[in-house]
C-alpha cells in the first residue's frame, strides 16, 4: 500500500460525512419553503382582505363630499329661488332642484351601500386575520421541530469539518491540492481503466499504481487512482 493512500482514504471519508450532512441540510430546504409559502398566501389574503377595506373606506369618503357638496348646491338653489321673480327663471331653478334631488338620492343610496360595503370588507379582514393565526399556530410546532433539526445539522457539520481539517493535516500537501470535478478525489482502478471515468490508464503507469508505489492522477478526469487490495 502507498504511504499516502490510508491519510487520504481517511479525509475522502471525512469528505463524505460532511457532504452526507450538507445533503441533509439542503434536503430541510423544501420543508421550510412549503411553511413559508403557506404562511405567505395566508398573508397575502389578509393583506388582500386590508386593500379592500381601505377601497371601501375611500369610495365612502368620496360619496360622502359628493353628497355634502350636492346639498350646499341645493341649498344656494332654493336661497336663489326665495329670490327670483320672474316665472320663467323660477321654473328652470325649480327644474334643477328636482334634477339634483334625484341625483341626491341615488348618491345617498349609494352611500349606504359603501357603508354596507366596508363592513364586508371588515369581516372578511377578520376572518381572514383569524385564518393567519391558524396557519402561524399550525405551522409552529413544525418550525420549531425544524429549527431544532436543522441547529443538530449545522453542529454535527461543524463537527464534521473539524474532523476534516484535521484529517487533511495528515495527507501530503501536493496531493491535497489536486482538484478534479468528479464527486471524489480518490477512485480506485477499475481492472485497467480509471474507476471514476472509465478511461484506460496505461499500462507502465497501472503497474505502478497497482503495486502501491504510486498514487496517480486520471488524464482524462482528474481524480486520484489507487490500486485496490
Amino acid at each position: 500500500m502507498h504511504p499516502d493512500l490510508e491519510a487520504l482514504l481517511a479525509l475522502q471519508a471525512k469528505d463524505q460525512a460532511v457532504t452526507t450532512v450538507e445533503d441533509a441540510l439542503r434536503g430541510l430546504e423544501p420543508e421550510g419553503r412549503s411553511l413559508d409559502e403557506e404562511l405567505a398566501a395566508a398573508e397575502r389574503v389578509l393583506e388582500s382582505a386590508q386593500r379592500g377595506i381601505r377601497d371601501a373606506q375611500r369610495r365612502r369618503d368620496e360619496l360622502e363630499g359628493k353628497i355634502a357638496s350636492y346639498r350646499t348646491m341645493q341649498e344656494q338653489r332654493r336661497q336663489r329661488l326665495e329670490w327670483v321673480r320672474g316665472a320663467k327663471e323660477a321654473s328652470t331653478l325649480m327644474a334643477e332642484l328636482d334634477l339634483a334631488r334625484s341625483v341626491l338620492a341615488k348618491e345617498e343610496a349609494e352611500f349606504l351601500r359603501s357603508g354596507d360595503a366596508v363592513t364586508e370588507a371588515e369581516i372578511k379582514a377578520a376572518e381572514a386575520e383569524a385564518a393567519l393565526d391558524t396557519v402561524r399556530a399550525g405551522q409552529a410546532s413544525r418550525r420549531e421541530a425544524l429549527a431544532g433539526r436543522r441547529e443538530a445539522l449545522a453542529t454535527e457539520r461543524e463537527q464534521a469539518l473539524a474532523a476534516r481539517e484535521a484529517a487533511a493535516r495528515g495527507v501530503n500537501g501536493a496531493l491535497l491540492a489536486r482538484k478534479g470535478k468528479a464527486p471524489f478525489a480518490l477512485y480506485p482502478l477499475h481492472g485497467d481503466a480509471c474507476g471514476h471515468c472509465f478511461t484506460a490508464v496505461p499500462t507502465q503507469r497501472r503497474v505502478l499504481i497497482q503495486r502501491g508505489a504510486s498514487i496517480e492522477g486520471c488524464e482524462a478526469c482528474g481524480v486520484l487512482l489507487y490500486g485496490a487490495e
